[in-house]
């Protein structure tokens, strides 16, 4: 066993970063794969991001890889960019038809609901616009009798 339960590693060099795909074994004999990411930062070191995969769970990890590595590539092929342009032409995700008909109801529910908002608002304009101003009396709050019947006698200094 090599150094902190290695069992084998190799490392994939590209332009701005470094992975490194580690094997390890762990104090309870687990087996498990370590893949590293590491980026140079501006001001010295470097960022490192790792995600750990136990053996067990590898199988089902690597039928959605190859999934997603198939969409990828799917799209990489049938997809063209103008030189100056980055920005891709549709999105990579996919929805099932369960998906798309949640979304549309969702959509459709969503317009339902902004209409009765309108015409609510609507109608409280009508209600509150509508009809003669209503006229002040005159009078002040303090020349108004209680509701409980008491009558507050403010003095003046």
């Amino acid at each position: 066993m090599g150094l902190r339960g290695e069992l084998f590693s190799t490392r994939v060099i590209l332009q701005k970063r470094t992975y490194f795909f580690n094997v390890k074994e762990n104090r309870l004999g687990d087996l498990y794969l370590n893949i590293v990411e590491s980026t140079n930062k501006e001001e010295g070191g470097f960022n490192r991001q790792s995600v750990i995969l136990f053996a067990d769970d590898l199988q089902e990890f690597l039928k959605g890889f190859d999934e997603s590595l198939k969409i990828l590539e799917k799209e990489v092929r049938t997809r063209k960019f103008a030189p100056h342009d980055k920005t891709p032409k549709r999105t990579l995700t996919r929805e099932t038809p369960e998906e798309t008909e949640k979304r549309e109801k969702i959509k459709e529910r969503k317009k339902q609901q902004e209409s009765i908002r309108n015409e609510v608002e609507k109608r409280r304009g009508k209600e509150f616009n509508s009809g003669a101003k209503r006229e002040s009396s005159g009078k002040n709050r303090r020349d108004r009798p209680p509701k409980d019947g008491k009558r507050v006698v403010v003095r003046k200094k």
